[in-house]
């Protein structure tokens, strides 16, 4: 006999939707993610969706309807439990809007708990259109298989992101001008932390030394080269989750 396929397969389309989730539930899809469906992904009564709602985890669904302007789905089974993620903010200061799309959707695929924009003097952008930005995090997150979304926050000047640092949050400020090597910082640290990134021409010496007599920061070296803010941002990302985050093993 020819062996009975996994349902649901693990090509069916992926979506996060509000509000949550219930094994019965019918939910229709309209708009741009109906559009995606039913005309990109082609998809057909009986066919599988799988659903996110960023609180109870992930859901699968099958179609029961599907015309051009939206699919009806019934939810089938939860298949995972929302994912829990290490407490860490990625804080990148604004870069031009490409590059920092480039952010947003690689700290989304690391995951980074929350990621809140920075505005300093040397900025290029000075805007972030943060309906525009949850869209591209949460279209990372369909792509990755995340069960839940970083949060967002509206960019905040320098001096007030310190000002308002919680008392209980490591800041691990990538310093060019040096620090305690990264992999070590990250290596023995245990609890709440958050990782700042400078922009495309770095901190200004008065932003600088702000930072470093904040009672929370901790400056720490990339290491020998000097970084775009991007891959600056992405890197420090990929060093916490191998050093201190959930890339570590279970054991």
């Amino acid at each position: 006999m020819p062996a009975t396929p996994n349902w649901p397969p693990k090509s069916a389309p992926r979506l996060f939707v509000e509000p949550e989730l219930a094994a019965g539930q019918q939910r229709v899809i309209e708009g741009n993610p109906a559009h995606y469906l039913a005309r990109v992904m082609r998809v057909a009564p009986g066919d599988a969706v799988i659903l996110c709602d960023d609180a109870t985890g992930e859901w699968a669904a099958r179609v029961v309807e599907a015309d051009k302007r939206s699919v009806t789905l019934e939810v089938a089974e939860r298949l995972r439990e929302r994912e829990e993620v290490p407490d860490l903010w990625l804080c990148p200061a604004l870069l031009k809007k490409d590059r920092f799309d480039l952010v947003l959707e690689k700290a989304t695929e690391l995951g980074a708990a929350r990621i809140q924009p920075v505005l300093t003097r040397r900025c290029v952008a000075d805007k972030l259109n943060v309906g525009r930005a949850s869209t591209i995090i949460t279209e990372a997150a369909e792509q990755c298989a995340r069960t839940a979304l970083p949060e967002i926050g509206d960019p905040v000047k320098l001096d007030a992101l310190l000002g308002d640092w919680p008392e209980t949050r490591a800041l691990f400020f990538a310093d060019e001008d040096g620090g305690e090597p990264v992999a070590d910082a990250f290596c023995y640290h245990d609890g709440p932390a958050a990782i700042l990134i400078g922009p495309e021409g770095g901190f200004d010496d008065a932003e600088r030394a702000a930072i470093r007599a904040h009672p929370a920061a901790r400056p720490v070296s990339l290491g020998p080269r000097i970084l775009r803010g991007e891959t600056a941002a992405i890197a420090a990302l990929a060093v916490w989750m191998a050093e201190a985050g959930d890339w570590l093993d279970d054991e």
